[in-house]
Parts: structure tokens; sequence; C-alpha cells
């Protein structure tokens, strides 16, 4: 156990202090305010306060642990050796930044409640995050900070001893339309064939017919395949779920089809099922609250996991709406322009909530990269997209934390857009198994 002074302990502390010990490095922690305490503690110990109370290892605190509230924050970014801080520190401070107030500042998406400009869906820009602006976005950088410190606290006490965590690996696929042309409606197939007709899609036109005619298996219809190579590589997969009602931006299969009812059904059998809440959500929880209720009627169990569809996460309200209907777990953290690390940490978090100042009880799960971001926005080749996957695999492996990654039902089609695609996942799972 190590013992940390400081003359205040405040819930973001708290919050803080646990994430990094707790759950990144696996090291038991206990606070005081009181210095005689701390003086006859004989094992390892240091403190975090503004000034030091003599020679012992000590950290300067800045001040954001100890406020309360959004108050505007100057973020300076400098080098700890080779890696980017802020947050700087006295010379008496064992390391030259608050490790603390730094990670805080970061997996508290504190940046996000800052006046910003949002994209045209509403969401906080990659673009406008210091991760990007600074050239860290590609690092869990809390979770390099954290080891980093552990290697200072052992070389101050060299008798420490500690449990390494294990690397984790967890595959989730969303399933934005779980058909391309199957068990759509009547007025939806025949626009559909009018607009490639329209268009001059003649082999489309072809697909359609032979899918519709039962000629040809319907292409997104990716799901035993995904699940075979979830039994081959003894993965963790994750299936979510859109089943909103029918908008410009959420097109799957009508909720009440049978056929997507059993499809639903047969993957809970096989795989873990969450709910893909549609893009309206994000500030409506009269249809939040409908479309758990509709899944949780299909599944006949509690839903608990979630990821928002097209990553529409408004701090904090999005994620209050979800504590209040009882989701323990959300993916929607990461940004579906740029691969990385939106949070700056590979590590499952609690969301410490900036408005009532409390660690609540959902669970974040931070993603790395998305089959859409590689394709659509970066235009990587499916080989280029191989190698970006295992450069990421390899900064998570490195501080054993959890690499997430999302993919589409219809990215394993190899259709369409997705042409070159049908390997990808299978490669993918080679490389970033749970070895």
């Amino acid at each position: 156990m190590i013992l940390i002074y400081t003359h205040k302990v405040t819930p973001r502390v708290r919050y803080i202090f646990k994430h990094i010990f707790t759950r990144i490095l696996q090291v038991q922690i206990d606070f005081t305010r009181k210095v005689e305490e701390f003086v006859a503690y004989n094992g390892p110990k240091f403190s975090y306060t503004n000034v030091p109370l003599g020679k012992e290892f000590f950290i300067q605190s800045n001040e954001l642990l100890f406020q309360q509230g959004i108050k505007d924050v100057t973020v300076v970014v400098q080098k700890w050796e080779e890696v980017p801080c802020f947050f700087a520190a006295v010379e008496a401070s064992e390391i030259p930044f608050d490790i603390f107030a730094a990670s805080f500042f970061l997996i508290s998406r504190y940046e996000e409640y800052l006046p910003q400009i949002k994209d045209v869906h509403g969401r906080f820009s990659a673009t406008e995050s210091i991760a990007y602006q600074h050239g860290f976005l590609e690092k869990p950088l809390v979770d390099i900070w954290a080891y980093k410190f552990l290697t200072a606290l052992k070389h101050k006490f060299p008798d420490f001893e500690h449990v390494t965590r294990k690397y984790q690996y967890i595959s989730t696929i969303d399933v934005d339309n779980a058909f391309a042309y199957k068990h759509k409606s009547f007025v939806r197939t025949i626009g559909g064939f009018l607009k490639d007709a329209s268009q001059f899609k003649i082999f489309t036109i072809w697909d359609r017919f032979a899918v519709l005619f039962n000629l040809k298996k319907d292409p997104f219809n990716t799901f035993q395949k995904a699940i075979k190579l979830k039994k081959k590589y003894k993965i963790t997969t994750i299936f979510f779920f859109l089943i909103g009602d029918y908008t410009t931006f959420d097109t799957n299969v009508s909720a009440s089809k049978r056929k997507f009812k059993l499809l639903i059904k047969d993957m809970v059998d096989y795989a873990l099922v969450g709910l893909h809440p549609s893009y309206y959500t994000m500030s409506n929880s009269g249809m939040l609250k409908k479309e758990k209720e509709r899944l949780e009627s299909i599944t006949n169990t509690p839903i608990k996991r979630s990821r928002q569809h097209y990553l529409r996460v408004s701090l904090p309200e999005t994620y209050q709406q979800l504590i209040d209907l009882e989701i323990d777990e959300d993916y929607s953290m990461g940004y579906a322009t740029h691969v990385g690390f939106r949070a700056s940490t590979c590590t499952p978090f609690y969301f410490y909530d900036l408005d009532f100042e409390i660690q609540t009880p959902l669970k974040i799960y931070p993603f790395a990269l998305m089959d859409t971001t590689l394709n659509d926005y970066m235009k990587l080749t499916p080989k280029q997209s191989l190698g970006k996957i295992r450069d990421l695999k390899n900064e998570v492996k490195a501080v054993n934390g959890v690499f997430i990654t999302v993919f589409h039902n219809e990215s394993l089609s190899n259709y369409l857009r997705w042409r070159g695609w049908n390997r990808v996942y299978n490669s993918m799972l080679k490389i970033v198994g749970n070895d």
C-alpha cells in the first residue's frame, strides 16, 4: 500500500488517484492529512500538496483538483523526457508536472465543457482537443504517465512490490443496417430500385433483385462470420443494435420485423448485446428510454451497455440520461474522424460528473479505432489500415491496457465501399488477440 499526504481530500482527488493507482497500476492507496501519521509510516509514501513537508517524495499539486465547477484552464504542453505533459511543477517536485491534475483534465473531458466549435453533428471535434493539437491523440498518455510515475516510485522505494495487469482486447460491432436489401418495407424497397435505376447502378439492381428473391444471401448478413471468428480467437464480442424509428440518419430494418428480432435473439446466445441509441437520443431522454425498453422486450434481459449512433455525446447530458436509465457501460468515447484515445487512456474509467462533482456508476470504455474512420475519413487501404491497427495495439499493449475496436457488420461484407475489406477483420483479430 502507498500512503499519500495531501492538505485536502476532495472528490476529484479520490477519483483520479483511484483511477491511476487502483485501475491502471493495481496498487492500493490510502490518504492522510496528518503530518505525524505520514512521517511515522515506514512503507512507500509521497506528499501531494503545495510545498514539500521535508525531503520526502513530493509531487507539487495544481489547483484543479481542489476546485469546483468549470473554470478557464491554461494548458502549456512541455516534455517529461520524451513524453508530452502539462501543469508544470516546481523543481522540488519529483516529476516536472502534476500528473494527477493533468490526468483528471483529460479523463473528465474537462475541455469538452469549455466553449468550442462543434461539428455538423453537434459533436466535440477531434481537432479541438489538446491531444490532437499537440500530437498525442494516438497515445494513451495517462497510462504512459502512470507507468513512468511507477518507475520513479520504485526507484525511491526499491522494495515496493505490485501486480501488473494483463492486456485485454474487446471487439465491438455496430449494427446500423442489419441487412442491405432484405426485410425493408415495400416503400423503401421500391425507392431503392428507383434510386439505383436513376444512377444506372446495374449491378446493384441485380444484387437487390437476387437477394429479395433468395438467389443470393444478403451481403450485410455477416453475423455468423463474426460469431465464428469470436469462437476461433476466443475474444469478447459485443453487438450494438440500432433499433430506433426510421430517420435520415437511422436506416436500420424496423424493430417490428420478425427476422430482425430473431437475429437479435440469436446474437444474445453467442455474444454480448448492447443498445445503439439512435441519432436524436443525444438530447432526448424519452426516445432513449423507448429504445432501451424496445430492445429489452426483444432480448428479455436488462440492457446494460450502450454506444451512441454517430458517437453523438453531449457532456454531461447524454451520460446523465444513460445513468438515469441504469445503463452501466458506455462505449462511445472516441472520434469518428480520427483514430486514437479521446480521453487519453486505454483503461475503462467511471464518468466523473463535473456538474455535481461526483464519480458516477457509469463506466466508460474508450475505443481506439473504427473501421469507417480508417476507410472513409483517413482513406487508408486495407493493408495500411492493418498497419495503423498494429501501431495502436502496440501502444495499448505497452501499458497492459484494454484495446477496443469498432467494426460494423457491413465492413465484413466485402460489398460496395467495403470491397477489399473481407479479410481485414480476420487479420486484425490475429494481430490484436489476448496473447
